[in-house]
C-alpha cells in the first residue's frame, strides 16, 4: 500500500520516519523498534500513536514508501 511519509532529515535525505498518512488517516511514528536494509529497499518496523506496530518499506532507487 502506497503511503506519504513525512521524515527526518539528518546527514542524508529521508533518514528515518517521523510519521505517515494513508489516506486522510495520520500516524505518528512514537518508537522505532527495528531497522535495516537490502540493496534496493530500506525497512522500518515503527509503533504508531495508536499503539499498532507498522512495516515501512523505502525503495531506494525510487524514493517511494509502501505500508507491508
Amino acid at each position: 500500500m502506497d503511503i506519504v511519509v513525512e521524515c527526518y532529515a539528518g546527514y542524508r535525505a529521508d533518514e528515518e520516519p517521523r510519521r505517515f498518512s494513508v489516506g486522510e488517516r495520520r500516524v505518528e511514528v512514537t518508537l522505532i523498534v527495528q531497522r535495516w536494509a537490502t540493496q534496493d529497499d530500506r525497512y522500518f518496523r515503527v509503533e504508531g500513536d495508536d499503539g499498532r506496530v507498522y512495516l515501512l518499506r523505502q525503495s531506494i532507487e525510487h524514493r517511494e514508501w509502501h505500508l507491508l
